[in-house]
């Protein structure tokens, strides 16, 4: 059984775990405080970033992105990497910006903020920083709104990667409580139809002693 090393409130582990579960594959997760760089972790992934994914055999996989594609072959079915080359172009262009941009405009500093300040007594959140994330999100939910104006789905009428990378950053601003969600009902259609695949129950699980998220984070009607 592969072991996936993880935690919580990473966008890229969650990921990953999102895709192995549509995959129908039960890893053994890990937590990894990937920020206290164990050395026997950084010999795993040098970079010292989750996810980090160990096979069967013993091989350790890196790098977000190629974790997904490595997973993609080697699980073929059901596939969430289709159509023809443009298609599936699109889906890898979603999957860059969502795992890069609302990465750095917005999930990053949401966790940097509300979670690893308050748990590694870092001081309390900055408020400049808080604002211009939430500003930066409203862009990103403007982006989904236009995705999906015509479309079930990001990059088209079935669920895919794009969707995965998407649901895996919304599910953490979630979690903090960061979405208006009565102010983005479009987003929010996409969103449920996400939360009702069975591969975002074990996401939908997760709990921080001391952080607990709005009521309706694990609701799948709400």
């Amino acid at each position: 059984m592969p072991q996936l090393y993880h935690h919580w409130l990473s966008p890229s582990a969650r990921f990953i775990r999102i895709i192995l579960a549509e995959k129908q594959v039960d890893p053994i997760l890990c937590l990894e405080k990937d920020w206290e760089r164990r050395p026997a972790f950084l010999a795993l992934n040098p970079a010292g970033e989750v996810p980090v994914l160990v096979m069967d055999n013993g091989r350790t996989y890196s790098g977000t992105k190629a974790i997904a594609e490595y997973l993609e072959e080697f699980y073929p079915e059901p596939a969430l990497l289709i159509g023809d080359i443009d298609q599936r172009y699109e889906i890898r262009r979603l999957i860059g910006w969502f795992h890069t941009k609302i990465s750095a405009e917005v999930t990053r500093h949401i966790v940097n903020e509300k979670l690893f300040k308050r748990f590694l007594g870092m001081g309390t959140p900055d408020s400049e920083t808080v604002r211009c994330a939430a500003h930066n999100l409203k862009t990103h939910l403007r982006y989904i709104t236009h995705l999906t104006a015509q479309q079930n789905y990001l990059a088209g009428g079935q669920f895919t990667l794009a969707d995965a990378a998407a649901a895996a950053h919304i599910s953490v601003a979630d979690y903090f409580g960061d979405i208006l969600w009565n102010e983005w009902p479009e987003v929010k259609e996409w969103y449920v139809r996400v939360k009702c695949r069975k591969s975002m129950r074990s996401l939908l699980a997760d709990r921080i002693t001391g952080l607990t998220p709005p009521k309706h984070y694990s609701e799948l009607d709400f």
